[in-house]
């Protein structure tokens, strides 16, 4: 019988959540449009600024990581527009998804799930478009749903002086792998609360340069909550249009002095470590990962299931007897791959204990492996990083 009140939450979000953010967001309400949530959101904008590396407007609503991605698209895509949606998977397609449901004419380039996107293949498309009839490229910075980054700089330069708008998802990716908004050219980048942010689901954030706000302000789109221009405004008072999430607010102030101490950089890299301790660990069990070490995300990793076995049954069993929470693969992946986030406020500790875990619950399932192998292995990465 597990008695740890406390799971292992090894998901790609929503994250584990520091005690003294979780401390931080038990303080009172404040009246949200007066002195003191003026001062809180403009150090938590100018903190999320730093993760993004931009000197852009950023934005903050109330909202999950997809709220942020219809607020790119009702902002900046009108009805009618072209537009060129990269897709690796699950969430590339429902970016693509959100601009057909607001009437964009949709071309999407498809790579195969558990690969990256080649930017080459973009480029190629790019040139072909000599009467620049398309508006935005949409891409995904780190597809969740594999376990795969996309090499966001590269696909920019391919895209080149082509005026369409280059829009990221960047969700899961944001804090945990290096994105330079700025020194990359990125017009609009998205991301949420949930994930290196180390606080709980409930904030998205828009880091917006000054090209993508001239077309905000003739795009044609329908937006009332989703309006970047009127919450720039509000900003600029010290407010946001309507009520913040306060508790979120105070959370997120918590997180980004976190940060800041530690450094983007060397979360960037201790995030690295986490990839390559969990990476090793798993090929040292004989298991295969889906994404190839070259596009290996540093947010989570994809493992596929011995054959026959069922990833949900690992998982399950993971669940019930220790207490590890882990995703599952979804849409075709379902059933497929397991996969193991490793993001946010993980321990280099708390990962080491899975990996045993995993261990245990696949020779208890039959699999022939060797106890220890995968552990092993893991920390002597740990070790040759000198951690």
């Amino acid at each position: 019988m597990n008695f740890r009140e406390e799971q292992y939450l090894l998901l790609p979000g929503p994250t584990p959540v520091p005690t003294n953010v979780l401390r931080s967001m038990a303080k009172p309400m404040i009246n949200h449009r007066g002195p003191e949530f003026k001062e809180l959101i403009a150090e938590v904008t100018e903190g999320v600024k730093k993760v993004y590396k931009t000197k852009n407007e950023v934005v903050i609503f109330p909202a999950a990581g997809t709220g942020a991605m219809e607020a790119a698209v009702v902002n900046f895509i009108s009805p009618g527009d072209k537009v060129l949606a990269v897709s690796i998977g699950v969430f590339g397609d429902r970016f693509a998804k959100i601009a057909e449901e607001f009437g964009a004419e949709v071309e999407k380039i498809d790579f195969p799930w558990g690969q990256a996107a080649d930017p080459e293949v973009i480029r190629e498309r790019i040139a072909q478009d000599r009467l620049r009839e398309i508006k935005a490229v949409v891409v995904t910075h780190n597809e969740t749903s594999t376990g795969v980054v996309n090499d966001i700089k590269s696909i920019r330069e391919a895209v080149g002086d082509h005026p369409a708008l280059f829009i990221v998802d960047a969700v899961s990716g944001l804090g945990a792998m290096n994105l330079e908004t700025d020194k990359w050219n990125l017009d609009v980048v998205v991301s949420g609360s949930q994930k290196a942010f180390m606080i709980p689901p409930g904030l998205a954030f828009l880091a917006i340069s000054p090209r993508a706000l001239r077309v905000a302000k003739n795009c044609s789109n329908r937006r009332y909550y989703w309006d970047i221009n009127s919450a720039l405004k509000y900003l600029e008072k010290g407010q946001t249009p309507y009520t913040p999430a306060l508790s979120l607010f105070y959370g997120l102030r918590e997180a980004l002095e976190m940060m800041e101490k530690e450094g983007i950089d060397n979360i960037i890299a201790r995030h690295a470590v986490y990839r390559d301790m969990v990476r090793a660990g798993v090929k040292a069990m004989g298991l295969k990962l889906l994404a190839d070490d070259r596009v290996a995300s540093s947010s989570l990793t994809s493992v596929i299931a011995p054959e026959g076995l069922g990833a949900n049954r690992i998982r399950r069993r993971l669940l019930e007897r220790f207490n590890v929470v882990i995703a599952g693969g979804q849409q075709k992946l379902d059933d497929v791959i397991f996969r193991i986030g490793h993001l946010g406020n993980v321990l280099y500790l708390d990962l080491l204990a899975v990996l045993a875990a995993l261990e245990m619950v696949l020779v208890e399932l039959g699999v022939d492996i060797e106890l220890g192998r995968g552990v092993t292995k893991a920390q002597e990465i740990l070790m040759q990083k000198g951690v």
